[in-house]
């Protein structure tokens, strides 16, 4: 079964309901960027996401300097935002004890 695409009004919907999350310049994504104190917070994190992703079977696009964590979130199979995206960085929310930006 193939994954649909978000339409406009369903992308500013979820963002909406993502505080902290934005959307990329050419609209085929979602992304945050979050601080931590060290290095062990932010790999915690990166592990609790990647044990999140992997169970959805959907996996971020990031990079890690020391305490920041940048997550881009986007559905190649559809060319640009799905709901796996939406529901995916809810879960990375919910595990957030970073700061924003």
């Amino acid at each position: 079964m193939a994954i649909a695409r978000l339409n406009e009004a369903e992308v500013a919907a979820a963002l909406a309901g993502l505080p902290g999350w934005s959307l990329r310049a050419d609209g085929l994504a979602i992304v945050r960027t979050f601080r931590f104190a060290d290095f062990g917070e932010a790999f915690g994190f990166m592990t609790r996401v990647a044990l999140a992703a992997e169970k959805a079977d959907h996996h971020p696009e990031w990079s890690n300097v020391w305490n920041r964590v940048e997550i881009t979130l986007t559905t190649h199979d559809c060319g640009g935002l799905s709901a796996r995206d939406v529901a995916l960085a809810g879960a990375i929310d919910r595990f957030c004890a970073a700061t924003p930006g």
